[in-house]
């Protein structure tokens, strides 16, 4: 989806004043990093009169918790659709899937989302509010990697669907930092990492 379909909209059908003041931040903070979040650089990048941003959000903390709002409500939307179109039925889909998920999270609206992504979860260190609201969630996509080592025999299948998203996470943000694109070949390793042990039913 385009990011103005994704938008809220308020009751005369105009995309939600908050909505379009977090998409908009999410891209500063892509794009300028933490030190140029700023309520004015806000304003600019949502083509609205100075002073917008501060009606809305007063404080830089509101700024930010409204920013990751928006960042877990966009993730959560395309995990839910990705989890539901997507059926997991080898280690070969699950491969596949994966690699889907890390070209849309290194490329276009994808890779700024990242990037702001990866800064919030630096600024939550010192954050718990922040923290909390990063906390990783149920959508279809988990549980769809879920249900597929289950099935598989895996012992703990939630403690190992945990640890492979977290190192799914962790090659996203080596890619973002270093350049390139996952391999192949490194993505099915993730996934026979994920497997080892399986007693197929």
């Amino acid at each position: 989806m385009r990011r103005n379909e994704e938008q809220k909209r308020d009751e005369s059908g105009r995309p939600d004043r908050r909505t379009v003041l977090a998409d908009a931040a999410i891209g500063v903070l892509a794009d300028l990093g933490v030190r140029g979040l700023t309520h004015r650089a806000v304003d600019a990048a949502a083509g609205l009169p100075a002073g917008t941003t501060s009606a809305y959000l007063r404080t830089r903390q509101a700024l930010l918790t409204a920013l990751v709002r928006r960042l877990v409500e966009l993730d959560q939307g395309e995990l839910h659709t990705m989890g539901e179109r997507v059926s997991i039925r080898s280690s070969g889909e699950l491969a596949d899937g994966i690699g889907e998920l890390m070209r849309r999270r290194l490329s276009g609206d994808g890779r700024r989302r990242s990037l702001a992504r990866y800064a919030c979860a630096v600024e939550s260190v010192r954050d718990p509010e922040l923290r909390e609201i990063l906390v990783p969630r149920e959508n279809a996509s988990r549980a769809a990697v879920r249900a597929f080592l289950a099935a598989q025999g895996v012992s703990d299948p939630d403690g190992r669907t945990a640890t492979l998203l977290a190192c799914v996470d962790g090659l996203v943000f080596d890619r973002l930092v270093c350049g390139g694109e996952p391999g192949a070949d490194e993505i099915q390793g993730l996934v026979a990492a994920a497997l080892r042990g399986a007693a197929s039913r």
